[in-house]
């Protein structure tokens, strides 16, 4: 027979025991002094966090375009600005030959639905994405036009 009682048993804590109150939750006011940026996600492993590039808002005849049709270019956007790069990006010789693809601060083209996507405060949208989703490295993000 097994050594534990009924007592012992009733004694195990249950899920809601693992919740804190609401008076033990702290709000650390330094983390508010910190710039967008520095409060950015940071990519874990071998992930990449890009910003999507948004576009002009006026095309090259000086037309300036509507909020929904800018919003609908920037779901589709395959053209992204490296934020920040993982501890372990573009690590694995036998995937990437000891060159890494790209670095922080190189524009970058994408898979248009790649990442998981996340808002910021300031309604931008950042993603995080795997290494191996770059697909090439542009200078201008002017210079690509979505298909």
């Amino acid at each position: 027979m097994s050594d534990l009682s009924l007592d012992s048993i009733a004694a195990k804590p249950s899920v809601t025991d693992a919740y804190v109150s609401e008076s033990e939750r702290v709000l650390d006011p330094t983390v508010l002094d910190k710039s967008l940026i520095e409060r950015m996600p940071d990519p874990t492993g071998w992930r990449l966090l890009v910003l999507p590039y948004k576009g002009k808002g006026v095309t090259d005849g000086g037309i300036q375009l509507l909020e929904s049709t800018v919003s609908k270019e920037n779901l589709a956007t395959s053209v992204c600005y490296v934020m920040k790069v993982g501890p372990l990006a573009y690590q694995d010789y036998d995937k990437f030959g000891g060159e890494p693809w790209c670095k922080k601060g190189d524009w970058v083209l994408i898979g248009r639905y790649a990442g998981a996507r996340f808002s910021l405060e300031d309604d931008h949208e950042v993603r995080i994405i795997n290494d191996d989703e770059v697909i090439g490295t542009i200078l201008n993000p002017d210079d690509i036009k979505s298909a």
